[in-house]
């Protein structure tokens, strides 16, 4: 089973405690998602992110399909990063790491996801033609989003990369 990996990167013009602030709140999450991924938040998301915090959602990854979503935050370190694991899901492993940093001008966020694919061989051969396409889909949407929110950095990159490692 393949293990695959996306890191995106994005500038944005505010400060370290306004993007903390966004972002570590579970329920902006539907913000910054498609709405045609039905994404909605069952539990969880009531208090202040915690380590140990479980947070319920349903997503509809494709046209038909809805499945329950549960992650569990396993890591934070105020105002710096946060991890969330997925317990049960459409993924046979999913690890998403956080970052905040302070840059000249405001913030840069990162984003580590570590995944694999259920479904052995029939999940590698959807990979590209499914399941890859709809995250670059999802973290373009996430970044224009983010975008319209709180404004571009001028003179800084932002970066969206998925890879097999």
């Amino acid at each position: 089973m393949k293990l695959y990996q996306l890191k995106a990167k994005q500038a944005l013009p505010i400060s370290k405690i306004e993007a903390w602030n966004f972002l570590s709140d579970p329920k902006n999450l539907a913000v910054i998602t498609p709405d045609h991924m039905g994404f909605t938040i069952l539990d969880g998301a009531d208090r202040p992110m915690f380590q140990g915090q479980i947070i319920q959602y349903i997503v509809r990854p494709f046209a038909g399909y809805s499945t329950k979503w549960v992650t569990e935050i396993t890591h934070v370190k105020e105002g710096e990063y946060f991890v969330d694991e997925q317990r049960f899901g459409p993924y046979a492993l999913w690890h998403h790491k956080h970052f905040i940093k302070e840059i000249d001008g405001g913030v840069e966020m990162e984003d580590i996801i570590d995944y694999k694919i259920p479904f052995g061989f029939l999940g590698q051969l959807a990979y590209p033609l499914v399941v890859k396409k709809q995250l670059q889909q999802i973290f373009e949407y996430r970044e224009t989003k983010l975008n319209e929110l709180f404004g571009k950095l001028e003179g800084k990159k932002n970066s969206l990369e998925l890879k097999s490692i």
